[in-house]
Parts: structure tokens; C-alpha cells; sequence
């Protein structure tokens, strides 16, 4: 017999510092595990599979990440209340944004345009720990001014072998950064944030294992004085075979927006 196969396309944010990561593993709680723990209560005995835009590490959040919804035989009719009754059955940490119908055609990895990530920090301080799970806490003073003029390095195509965690000999590492900049924090606020933060801002197609966080682990110790400008021109370099030994904290990472358009 013939399955229909129906398709959507849902947005989705969450929390992650009690997560780890996406990718569903042996005895530990993932976003994944708990999307599909979730429809698999309020779809019943509707058969059903998920498939994610791309994966975060563990304690990584998203304001905007983005999952294909593949359902056999039983579209969904109301969406509204789907996303409703999904929304009451997710745990407080995850919340569905919402859904589209897409067709055969649509692949979610593929067919993502532009990810738009976000590493939230402050420098020369200790904060709040109420910031802890999305603001990341450098307590060295950083030179932010000379870590923006870093951050200005890595946009355009350039091999990021340097910045991909466990590299090998055989893989492609010729990535396009359409943007790169550090900016005040003007984005996520509380009552117990550091009166200054900042948010390294990234934007490309796709990107590697670590790599951001690898990325701005450079920045850091440009910040601090350990490596230079002309350090991080050469890491990114044809026949570079630097390999960065420094990875930020996960916890100020969040994957800001995913573009399909």
C-alpha cells in the first residue's frame, strides 16, 4: 500500500543549557529527543519523522531553529491548534514559533539560505549567574575595539580549517562568511545583565564543527594580547595548517535566525 507523505516546515527556540545538543544520544536529554518524545504523544499512532536544519552542541540555544515535519496519511488540518497543542506538551525550554505546509521538493539542509548566529559576551567582570546560560562571562579585560577589527577578518571565502574542531586531511574547509562583526548588546536584556555586553554577530550558508565558537576563541585571545591581526589573516590562508587550541564557552552561542527565503 502507497504512504502519503505530507511535509512542513516548523521554527522552533529554545533554552539549551540543560540540553545536550540537538543530535539525539544515548542517555542524555537532547532538543531532538524531546521534539519527537513530544509529536510522538500528540500525534498518537500517526507515523511521523523529524529531520533538523543543522545540529548545536550541548548548552547552545536558539532563537530561531528550524526542523522538517515529515507525517503518512494524516495531514495536519488546523495549525493553529497543532501548534497550540504542541506548545502545552513541549517542556518550558522549547517552544514551537510556527508551521507551514512545504512540498516533496523542500530539503531543510539544503535549501537554508543564511544562518545568523550570535555569541553573547561581556569582558573584565563577574556577572549575575542568571546570565549564565546565554552570556558567556570573560573575566580578563579585553581590547573589544581590536577584536572587532578581528571579527572584520573572517568575512568572505576563506579556508577555516584552522576553526573546525578535529580537522582532517580529506575535508573541504573553503566556507563563505557574508558577515562578521562584534556590536554592543542590544538584543537580549535583563535586569541582572552586566550594565555592557556584546554579541559577536556571524552570518553564512553553513558552518563546521565549532566553528564559531573556535572563531571567537581566536578573538578572545586576540583581546587579550596572546596572537595578533596579521595571526588571524594567516590562520585563514590556503596552506595555513594552524590548529586553534582554544574553544569559547558554549553557553553564550545562539543560533539567531535561520532564512529559507
Amino acid at each position: 500500500m502507497f504512504d502519503k507523505r505530507f511535509y512542513y516546515l516548523i521554527k522552533i527556540q529554545y533554552l539549551g543549557y540543560r540540553f545536550h545538543g540537538w543530535q539525539k544520544q544515548p542517555d542524555v536529554k537532547t532538543i531532538h529527543l524531546m521534539i519527537d518524545r513530544t509529536l510522538k504523544y500528540i500525534l498518537g499512532n500517526i507515523r511521523f519523522k523529524t529531520l533538523g536544519a543543522g545540529r548545536t552542541d550541548a548548552m547552545v540555544s536558539a532563537n530561531e531553529a528550524a526542523l522538517e515535519l515529515f507525517i503518512y496519511n494524516a495531514p495536519i488540518k488546523d495549525f493553529d491548534e497543532f501548534l497550540a497543542l504542541f506548545n502545552h506538551n513541549l517542556p518550558q525550554d522549547i517552544r514551537a514559533l510556527s508551521i507551514k505546509e512545504v512540498d516533496n521538493k523542500f530539503n531543510i539542509i539544503q535549501d537554508s539560505k543564511l544562518k545568523e548566529y550570535h555569541y553573547v559576551f561581556s569582558q573584565g567582570q563577574k556577572n549575575h549567574p542568571f546570565c549564565a546560560p546565554i552570556l558567556s562571562t570573560i573575566l580578563e579585560p579585553l581590547n573589544v575595539e581590536l577584536m572587532k577589527e578581528g571579527a572584520k577578518l573572517f568575512e568572505g571565502t576563506h579556508n577555516f580549517k584552522t576553526y573546525c574542531y578535529k580537522a582532517t586531511d580529506n575535508g573541504e574547509y573553503y566556507r563563505t562568511i557574508e558577515s562578521s562583526e562584534i556590536v554592543d548588546n542590544a538584543i537580549y536584556t535583563a535586569n541582572f545583565f552586566p550594565e555592557k555586553s556584546y554579541i559577536f554577530k556571524v552570518k553564512g550558508k553553513g558552518f563546521m564543527r565549532n566553528q564559531i565558537r573556535l572563531m571567537f576563541g581566536c578573538l578572545i585571545k586576540l583581546g587579550r594580547g596572546e596572537v595578533t591581526l596579521a595571526y588571524i589573516e594567516d590562520t585563514l590562508k590556503a596552506d595555513s595548517v594552524e590548529v586553534m587550541d582554544y574553544i569559547a564557552p558554549a553557553s553564550g552561542l545562539i543560533l539567531h535566525a535561520v532564512n529559507f527565503e
